[in-house]
């Protein structure tokens, strides 16, 4: 297992275990919920990536991820008060678990000789699912379902990744940029609250 691969999956599951910490916090889990959720948001992605490739679950085959989640858990529990924005620790931690896990499971499809299609499905479903079933246990609508560009910024990730393997691109700027580019581009959209076109029109109010 080369070390960029093995970067992007310890940091990407740890700060997804922080994402799902965090809101499990802002909704008053106790600390059981606390974890539960962190262990969810942090392994849901690829935990479905990998039966669906019918590839060894990560978390199983190697158990230092469970302990990367439950030290994630405990980070955001012991410095939750030094955050004072924490919407804004929230959504950093979000969008840097989307970016790592998409490249991930873009690579990972790579690695089974999947098509280009079948990759980037795999890339999104890789880094959106973890927060979707995160939403889901917090009785929250997921974000991907509404408000914001999340799932079509993971497939844009995607190409650009495999685009870049393509053309034998340098091996870590190949990681690094489509990385760089789905968190510019969640960034800019939270910032100016870009969404895909809704089909129910407003009604309006009396």
């Amino acid at each position: 297992m080369n070390t960029i691969y093995t970067i992007l999956m310890m940091l990407g599951t740890l700060v997804l275990a922080i994402s799902g910490s965090l809101t499990s916090m802002e909704k008053r889990f106790d600390i059981f919920g606390v974890v539960i959720i962190a262990f969810v948001t942090a392994v849901g992605g690829g935990t479905l990536r990998d039966m669906l490739i019918n590839r060894d679950v990560f978390w199983l085959v190697d158990s230092s991820y469970i302990y990367i989640i439950i030290g994630g858990s405990i980070f955001a529990i012991i410095f939750r008060k030094a955050l004072d924005h924490l919407r804004k620790i929230l959504l950093l931690f979000d969008t840097l678990g989307l970016a790592l896990f998409t490249i991930l499971g873009a690579e990972i499809g790579l690695n089974y000789d999947l098509s280009f299609i079948s990759c980037v499905i795999l890339a999104t479903i890789t880094g959106v699912v973890g927060g979707i079933l995160r939403d889901v246990l917090v009785n929250e609508i997921p974000v991907i379902f509404q408000k914001e560009i999340y799932a079509t910024i993971s497939i844009l990730g995607a190409i650009l990744f495999l685009l870049l393997q393509y053309i034998s691109f340098n091996d870590t700027a190949t990681h690094l940029i489509p990385i760089f580019l789905i968190i510019i581009l969640r960034l800019l959209v939270v910032r100016f609250q870009i969404s895909l076109p809704s089909i129910y029109k407003r009604e309006k109010v009396q």
